[in-house]
C-alpha cells in the first residue's frame, strides 16, 4: 500500500490516457458482442484503432474524452470496407437496412443515432440494451 492507503504504488496507476483507451475498447467491444460480430478479425480492427488513437491522444491529451466515439467510428469504417454496414439500425422496421452513425463526430458522450428516424438509439457501448437484448447485426 502506498502512503495514501492506495494498494497501487504511484508507478502502478493507470494513466488517464490509458483509462480512456481501455474504456473505448470495452465500449466498442460491447457493441460488437451485442451484434454478434466480435470475431477475432473484427476485434483486431478495434485493437488497430486503439493503437492509432493512442498516438492521436498523446499528441492532444485534451481529446481523451473523444476516444470512445472515434474508436467506434474507426471500427465502423473498417467494417464497412471489409464486411458491410454496422451497426444496423434496430429502430426502423421497414425499408432498406441502414447503419447507425456516431454523434457527436468529435465530442464526449458519443451515441449511436438513426438519422432516418431522427433519434438517439444508444450510447456507444449500450447497443445490446437498445435492441432489447437482441442483436443488431
Amino acid at each position: 500500500m502506498d502512503p495514501t492507503g492506495d494498494p497501487l504504488s504511484p508507478g502502478d496507476r493507470v494513466s488517464p490516457l490509458e483509462q480512456a483507451l481501455h474504456a473505448a475498447r470495452a465500449l466498442v467491444l460491447a457493441d460488437l458482442i451485442a451484434g454478434e460480430v466480435a470475431d477475432a478479425d473484427v476485434v483486431s480492427l478495434v485493437e488497430n484503432s486503439v493503437v492509432e488513437r493512442r498516438w492521436w491522444v498523446e499528441q492532444w491529451p485534451e481529446g481523451a474524452g473523444y476516444v470512445a466515439g472515434l474508436v467506434a467510428q474507426d471500427v465502423q469504417d473498417a467494417l464497412l470496407e471489409r464486411y458491410g454496414r454496422w451497426p444496423l439500425c434496430p429502430v426502423c422496421p421497414s425499408g432498406d437496412p441502414h447503419a447507425l452513425d456516431v454523434e457527436p463526430e468529435l465530442g464526449t458522450d458519443p451515441h449511436w443515432v438513426c438519422h432516418k428516424a431522427g433519434v438517439k438509439v444508444a450510447a456507444v457501448g449500450s447497443l445490446g440494451a437498445a435492441a432489447g437484448g437482441t442483436t443488431t447485426s
